[in-house]
């Protein structure tokens, strides 16, 4: 299993390409479609990673190995309510 790191450094290559995305649509590079479609894609991964974030740092919290987190299925983390 990733550690915190792991997760973090993954979080911010993610943040890193969304970046690129959104300046390759601005150069006309992508159309809008393509960039939705591929910023979906992205924002649905940071969410993943996230999730996992915060599930290994309550279980450290709470006494628990934090290995034992566990990424979650996209309709499970896509279904959480605000």
């Amino acid at each position: 299993m990733a550690d915190e790191g792991d997760v973090l450094g993954r979080i911010h290559e993610l943040v890193s390409a969304e970046h690129t995305l959104r300046e390759r649509f601005g150069r006309g590079e992508l159309t809008t479609e393509e960039e939705h479609i591929q910023l979906r894609s992205l924002e649905v991964q940071l969410d993943q990673c996230w999730d996992l974030l915060r599930q290994r740092r309550a279980r450290a919290a709470a006494g628990q190995d934090p290995d034992d987190a566990k990424v979650r299925p996209v309709t499970e983390v896509e279904g959480y309510l605000s």
